[in-house]
């Protein structure tokens, strides 16, 4: 029987996020609206509406529209449409990647903690796993002397979350030219999960098909683009890999279904003005935090980079998940416990809420932390 851990972060989630009053628990960016979607250009808007109501409910492109893969491909330096292979959500696009790509006895070094994936499914695959560990004493940053320490003539894949769930660290363009050198000496795969764009312009930042052949990006909208409920990923790799994910993908999944693929589409082609309306959120919403860590004794942060997670430590005598289960209880505050990643003493805050649920959450938050006072 094949064996995987228990996923942390959503079991949590599933079992508590519908009870809760102020969610700051979540990493996506403020989920917009059918609605919203329309606002941002009025006629292509009604436009879309009359998609979605002729579009026959068949399974439609199998791998995702024409149109849905030139707009991902856009995305990258140099990257054929034909390359792109639609899933569902990312969670759909890092298993795809896993097992078509890792047999039994495989060496896999994977970023730790991060999206949990990206280590427990290798694991349950059969592969020989090394743990790369993020260091909070470096901002949350792996260190490349340590990667090298790890890295062997077998090692088949490197995994990475770039940027970070829980703690938004970016590892930017130079850091992932060392791990792309690194990988070379032995020919391994790099898969970098990358659902959380940074939105700043100050980053150097570079998606790992940009700056390696073997590299293997996969993405969605969920986060960035803050429409998780259409269920709509991707995979982007080299042709001879496409084709690999090709035939594993026939036994995972047909379509991502023909409403997801007319609103994918339709925010991919309007990605200019959902990432202006995010980085707007993003930036109010991240002051705010940073504000209140600031005034907050209990709470330390290592400040995200325009990312939509983060991982700040509370200075609290117990631990986490039992202070996280009377917070949302008492207050209906709800927070992930850093257990829930391998990281007692944290909590991922999804400061990316809608404002006024951040402040009132963050208000609850510091007026329950009073008790320890």
């Amino acid at each position: 029987m094949v064996e995987i851990a228990g996923f942390g972060v959503e079991a949590w989630l599933n079992e508590w996020e519908t009870t809760a009053h102020y969610d700051i628990s979540q990493s996506t960016i403020a989920s917009l609206t059918l609605a919203e979607l329309v606002a941002l250009d009025p006629s292509a808007g009604a436009q879309l509406l009359t998609d979605i109501k002729k579009s026959k409910l068949n399974y439609g492109h199998i791998e995702g529209s024409s149109a849905f893969k030139q707009a991902v491909s856009q995305l990258y330096d140099h990257m054929p449409a034909e390359n792109i292979l639609q899933t569902n959500g990312a969670t759909g696009a890092n298993h795809l990647a896993l097992y078509a790509l890792l047999n039994p006895g495989d060496h896999v070094i994977a970023e730790y903690p991060s999206y949990q994936q990206l280590y427990d499914i290798p694991k349950s695959l059969g592969a020989e796993v090394d743990f790369w560990p993020i260091e909070e004493t470096r901002d949350w940053q792996p260190s490349l002397a340590k990667l090298k320490e790890l890295i062997r003539p077998d090692t088949k894949m490197i995994c990475l979350n770039n940027a970070n769930n829980p703690t938004g660290t970016v590892l930017d363009r130079s850091f992932m030219k060392q791990v792309v050198a690194i990988a070379k000496t032995v020919g391994a795969y790099v898969l970098v999960d990358e659902v959380y764009q940074p939105l700043t312009a100050d980053l150097d930042y570079k998606s790992i098909v940009d700056l390696y052949e073997r590299g293997i990006a996969t993405n969605s909208l969920s986060k960035t683009y803050s429409v998780p409920g259409i269920r709509i990923g991707w995979t982007a790799s080299n042709a001879e890999v496409a084709d690999i994910f090709r035939t594993f993908r026939d036994y995972t999944m047909i379509c991502g279904g023909v409403f997801g693929d007319v609103v994918a589409t339709y925010v991919l082609q309007h990605r200019d003005q959902v990432l202006a309306r995010n980085q707007e959120l993003v930036g109010r919403n991240l002051k705010i935090l940073t504000d209140w860590v600031a005034q907050e004794p209990r709470v330390s942060l290592a400040i995200p980079q325009m990312v939509s997670t983060s991982f700040p430590r509370l200075e609290i005598p117990e631990a986490t998940e039992p202070f996280c289960l009377r917070l949302l209880k008492e207050t209906g505050v709800l927070l992930v416990p850093g257990e829930r990643f391998d990281l007692p003493g944290h909590v991922r805050l999804g400061y990316c809420a809608p404002t006024q649920v951040l402040q009132t959450g963050l208000k609850l938050l510091s007026e329950f932390l009073r008790q320890y006072d």
